[in-house]
């Protein structure tokens, strides 16, 4: 089948995925970043293990998938950006600013997100050269204190690792992100196992895996459902317009319910995966499964540096998350980018470009907001902060619940039958699919929304 074999709603001749497995390698690798590998596993600590896992999974399933389905629905019907997919499907109505929404949220993303990505590829390289070689857990700390509130190196690798965004992005969708998924994505799984079996052997890795897969049901508190359902929408790229853009290169022949089903579980495994290799060697070394944020960059190298071959160790885990925000972040520079190719008729270099210049002032400010631009606020945030709240708690769940009020309220159903059925034939599951994108999604979502912004 010919690569550019559709137009969409512009007249813009479109790529496609080459491969049902490129499809799939593509979305798994949007869905699975440092929100699996880094967040999850200290959101499960510090919410009591197994009980936030349960409700995590259940909210996938729930609330997750749904969502994922209408976000492939409007994405290949349209074949279309995510601001064109809102403006074709509901023509004349300003439901269009929903896709503006998810733009401006990806940017914003891509900002602070790239500096946490550098900062894996600095401790990625002061693992290879022994420059984590401490004894104490407060020397970590210190260290890492230290790095962050610099000026070059901070700067520096946010820099390189939009580089590599670029050399990826500009190569377009097939030869491009498809390829690098393809590539990619088996190297992650294969880390991934690598560690768990590491893990395993552990002296406490039962205690480890009954903290992570035994619940107290007791602990199941409104806090711990709200994490949990937060986890779960904001693990798996929904309401950006990550999905929806890259479900407008897929076939005609693609599976949309199997791919929501398959993507939202490769994402849902990996981060078990990565509770599987921290929950082990934390309670081994006698760490605190509930250290935050801090448990990556400070708790973590602390254990490598006790674990026999702890150098190979550490550099293969940076590695990891490297590999992880690498496949995360060219799907939130893919929405800005098919916007400007699409909306403002720019060259797919161009609008490449005009993406990694953006990228590339929002980065350095965040990178630069611990040290030098600290007292740089607005409302008290630093511009790291600002960034990370007006994403994560304000433009993704409002673009998360407007999408599923849209495609379960406004978007015809008939577009979406015709999108989710098999050979002509509406799925047995397509009147729960659609109760669920109408009331349990929206419903959530909002709930979500109200924890975020301190009003639940």
């Amino acid at each position: 089948m010919s690569k550019t074999a559709h137009n969409n709603t512009t007249g813009v001749e479109r790529a496609q995925f080459a491969t049902r497995l490129g499809a799939l390698a593509t979305t798994v690798g949007s869905a699975v970043g440092l929100g699996n590998i880094w967040r999850f596993p200290y959101e499960a600590g510090v919410h009591g293990g197994g009980a936030f896992m349960l409700c995590y999974i259940a909210f996938i399933v729930a609330l997750g998938i749904p969502v994922l389905c209408a976000e492939f629905v409007m994405g290949r019907e349209t074949r279309s950006n995510v601001f064109g997919a809102f403006r074709s499907l509901a023509a004349g109505t300003p439901w269009y600013m929903v896709g503006y929404i998810g733009i401006f949220a990806s940017l914003l993303i891509l900002g602070f997100y790239s500096v946490v990505a550098g900062w894996t590829i600095e401790y990625f390289w002061q693992s290879l050269t022994g420059g984590l070689d401490f004894t104490s857990q407060e020397q970590y700390h210190e260290q890492f204190d230290q790095f962050s509130t610099g000026t070059w190196r901070p700067l520096l690798w946010t820099v390189l690792f939009l580089t590599f965004n670029f050399i990826i992005l500009v190569r377009g969708v097939t030869k491009g992100i498809e390829k690098m998924s393809n590539l990619l994505m088996p190297v992650l799984f294969a880390l991934l196992v690598l560690f768990c079996i590491n893990s395993l052997t552990m002296d406490k890795a039962l205690e480890g895996l009954e903290f992570l897969f035994r619940p107290d049901f007791s602990q199941i508190t409104p806090s711990v459902l709200l994490g949990a359902m937060g986890q779960a929408f904001f693990s798996i790229s929904i309401g950006l317009g990550c999905m929806m853009t890259y479900a407008s290169y897929f076939r005609d022949s693609t599976h949309i319910g199997r791919g929501a089903c398959l993507t939202a579980s490769l994402d849902t495994l990996v981060a078990i995966l990565a509770g599987v290799i921290i929950f082990p060697a934390v309670f081994t070394f006698g760490m605190s499964p509930a250290a935050g944020p801090r448990l990556v960059f400070e708790v973590l190298p602390s254990i490598f540096h006790q674990m026999p071959a702890g150098v190979l160790w550490s550099t293969l885990f940076f590695f990891l998350l490297f590999l992880a925000s690498l496949t995360s972040t060219i799907s939130m520079s893919e929405i800005s980018i098919a916007f400007f190719v699409e909306e403002k008729k720019m060259t797919r270099r161009g609008a490449t470009i005009l993406n990694f210049g953006i990228a590339l002032v929002l980065g350095a400010v965040c990178a630069l907001s611990f040290g030098c631009l600290g007292d740089l606020k607005i409302c008290g945030l630093t511009m790291f902060n600002l960034f990370d709240y007006l994403s994560s708690n304000i433009l993704l769940p409002l673009g998360g619940m407007l999408t599923a009020f849209f495609a379960g309220w406004i978007l015809d159903v008939k577009v979406l039958r015709k999108q989710l059925s098999v050979e002509g034939h509406t799925p047995w599951w397509f009147s729960l699919l659609r109760f669920a994108i109408r009331f349990i999604a929206p419903i959530g979502i909002a709930l979500i929304f109200l924890h975020s912004i301190g009003l639940l």
